[in-house]
């Protein structure tokens, strides 16, 4: 067993252009298959960012209800009915849209979605030192740090003067404070936080007794499934009732699911998978048919096929190791790279590694499997 991974490494570093554009090759395949996942998992994490940082334990949106960007309004007085339950502490609607922000350094409008609930219900956690009980004055508001850069350098500028002034449909607005968020891939690419007034003060149209969002806050010794379903019995059919995680997902699933963005990026990894496993296939095969004779030789002295086809084998897992290391690496500069310029969640998992680690053995021993059949031309009989 000693002697015979030295023989698989002498093979590849036979010839060492060719071991060169392999290692380039699988490496090339990495780096494409974690780029399509990370774009995946950014654009699933990215979908349902508002829905995770909602605080409550119960969620109330319209029937009608697709995704946070088209969402449909449903009556305030589904909230008021779920108050009559005994286990429901509290009940708090939240409002949202997108309006038209001015960037106030080039003035160019760009669209932010707007948040506005009460700012004593604490929907969304506000940093320490943050006061949300002043969006309670008139058009005061809170911008999201982690908004993109075209929106304007609006977080350097509220924490070096402590204020700045831009408009927001039109109406004169005062950034007093800021608070994290994070950006989608779907469009919203900044978010403001304001009360429920300050809200409908931007969006005058908008009417007070439609929400988007109901969160519903439970007393700690209620059971949450427990109450969903009676809400679901009780409440009338025209709104969904979801825990937050539930919510989330649902959220999660239209973008990956009912749009053509997550086919595409499945469909990337996948065309990753076979173009590294046709570069394998084609290094391996190459090598096998410039040293058949050498095999039917081996093949001659005793040597059984089963060892040659591991001799081959164990090379393409030596491929897969020296392929992923240099990819994963690129993979994380690049990630690095996008989510700055994105401010998208690309976060390199363990997981993540793990499972791009296993996919590209499987890729190369599947190549190595299809090479491995140029070995039963290796006959005795043809060099002696």
């Amino acid at each position: 067993m000693v002697e015979r991974v030295p023989l698989a490494w002498l093979q590849l570093t036979h010839e060492k252009l060719r071991l060169v554009a392999a290692v380039a090759g699988i490496a090339f395949a990495v780096v494409l298959i974690l780029m399509q996942i990370g774009f995946q998992q950014a654009l699933a994490n990215s979908g349902s960012l508002v829905q995770s940082a909602l605080r409550g334990d119960i969620f109330l949106t319209s029937r009608q209800y697709e995704d946070l960007l088209s969402s449909k309004e449903f009556s305030k007085r589904r909230l008021y009915q779920a108050l009559a339950f005994d286990e429901v502490a509290s009940v708090w609607p939240v409002y949202t849209g997108m309006a038209q922000w001015k960037n106030p350094e080039d003035l160019l409008e760009r669209a932010i979605l707007v948040i506005g609930a009460d700012p004593a219900a604490g929907v969304i956690r506000v940093p320490a030192g943050q006061d949300p009980g002043r969006l309670v004055l008139p058009d005061k508001a809170l911008f999201d740090a982690s908004s993109r850069t075209e929106f304007g350098p609006i977080a350097d500028i509220v924490r070096r003067k402590g204020s700045l002034e831009t408009e927001v449909n039109g109406r004169k607005i005062q950034v007093i404070g800021l608070y994290q968020l994070g950006t989608s891939m779907f469009g919203i690419n900044a978010t403001m936080l304001t009360s429920d007034l300050n809200f409908l003060r931007i969006f005058p149209h908008h009417s007070q007794d439609l929400v988007e969002i109901g969160v519903i806050r439970l007393k700690p010794s209620a059971n949450r499934n427990k109450v969903r379903d009676a809400l679901v019995n009780s409440l009338p059919r025209d709104v969904n009732i979801e825990t937050q995680e539930a919510f989330a997902a649902r959220e999660r699933n239209y973008w990956t699911s009912h749009t053509g963005v997550g086919y595409i990026f499945s469909l990337g990894m996948f065309m990753g998978f076979v173009v590294g496993a046709v570069i394998v296939y084609q290094i391996l095969y190459t090598d096998v048919n410039d040293h058949l004779s050498e095999y039917a030789t081996l093949k001659a002295v005793g040597y059984e096929h089963s060892y040659l086809a591991s001799l081959v084998l164990k090379e393409s897992l030596l491929l897969a190791i020296f392929g992923f290391l240099p990819g994963l690496a690129i993979a994380k500069v690049l990630y690095i790279i996008t989510a700055r310029a994105t401010r998208l969640p690309m976060d390199m998992t363990p997981q993540r590694m793990g499972l791009v680690l296993v996919a590209t053995l499987v890729m190369c021993s599947l190549s190595a499997l299809l090479a491995i059949g140029k070995l039963r031309q290796a006959d005795p009989a043809d060099i002696f």
